[in-house]
């Protein structure tokens, strides 16, 4: 049996974690918090994150990271962007080029506007450097803990790779689809989240569905020439990482990128909104990163400008709106 770990138990490290029972492949699962950690012990269930949900038994728990990594094959990381680098420097002393390392994070690094495999290969050094690869797609931790039906992919350089792990992780209600694209997958995870916000803010206003739809829609096209510009495939952005995952976190309820989105256009200011909230916003960092991508790389993105113009320089999201609108006509 391939033995497995989980570096992380925010809600999407425990439901994956959960999900990997339910497959009997006995899990580990770190833990850095405390309370979640004898929460996990003593109920098997995490109620901080992902209340309700009662882990299987084959779920061993442990807060030393070295005993999860040293344990595994394969290393699923499941942390915020903004602790990433920390989390692979604690993972690299006990790393050899016969793991393989799938991050689940979605986002970039704010200082480098690195992805995360990009981290990844900065850290763990040849020769011990091990497999790499990205796992992204429309998967809401609830609904994949509930055992929703849930399709993903899984992308590394190596396509054998991503393949090993398409097959040691689908199941009956977990369809998983291989590729080799990248820089793809790991920028539509990431870049959704920040037209997620720019879709909030809309339903926050009451302007309905056409407006919406016209956010999901130009917003893939932003995340689209972003992505191929950094040397992504275009067909990449109209899978699951790119249109699957965006269309879910733009119309979701349970997307805390739309969450923060809503309550700004129903008037509250960011730091009101960050300060009520429990888990991260991946899209409010990413906001940052992406705009400054666009600058590195000379990509017009003007729904990721007004967005970032409301979060951070205080501009009124009906003027933000006003200004989509009212640009110059061209062709689509």
């Amino acid at each position: 049996m391939k033995r497995v770990a989980v570096i992380g138990a925010g809600s999407w490290g425990t439901a994956f974690s959960l999900h990997l029972g339910h497959l009997h492949l006995q899990p580990t699962l770190w833990v850095r918090e405390k309370n979640v950690y004898e929460d996990l012990l003593h109920y098997r269930e995490n109620k901080t994150f992902l209340p309700g949900e009662v882990l299987p038994p084959v779920i061993h728990y442990t807060q030393d990271i070295s005993e999860a990594v040293e344990e595994s094959d394969f290393v699923f990381v499941a942390v915020p962007s903004a602790y990433c680098r920390s989390i692979y420097e604690e993972m690299e002393p006990n790393l050899s080029s016969s793991h393989t390392v799938i991050s689940l994070t979605k986002g970039i690094e704010q200082s480098t506007l690195k992805r995360m495999t990009q981290i990844m290969e900065e850290i763990f050094l040849p020769p011990h450097r091990p497999n790499l690869a990205v796992l992204s797609g429309p998967s809401f931790a609830v609904e994949v803990a509930r055992r929703h039906p849930t399709a993903v992919v899984v992308a590394a350089e190596d396509i054998r790779v991503a393949k090993t792990i398409q097959h040691l992780i689908f199941g009956p209600h977990f369809r998983v689809y291989a590729s080799n694209d990248v820089i793809g997958v790991e920028m539509a995870g990431a870049l959704k989240n920040v037209i997620a916000i720019a879709a909030g803010i809309s339903d926050g206003l009451e302007f309905g569905h056409n407006a919406r739809a016209a956010l999901v829609t130009r917003g893939l096209a932003e995340i689209s020439r972003l992505g191929e510009r950094m040397g992504a495939q275009a067909k990449t952005f109209a899978g699951l990482a790119g249109m699957g995952d965006l269309v879910l976190t733009c119309n979701g309820p349970l997307s805390r990128n739309h969450y923060v989105g809503y309550e700004i256009g129903k008037g509250k200011k960011l730091n009101e909104v960050l300060a009520e909230m429990k888990m991260v916003a991946e899209g409010v960092p990413t906001t940052i990163s992406t705009l400054e991508l666009a600058h590195k790389w000379q990509v017009e993105m003007p729904i990721c400008e007004q967005v970032y113009q409301v979060l951070y320089q205080n501009k009124p999201p009906q003027e933000a709106l006003l200004e989509l609108m009212t640009r110059a006509l061209r062709e689509e």
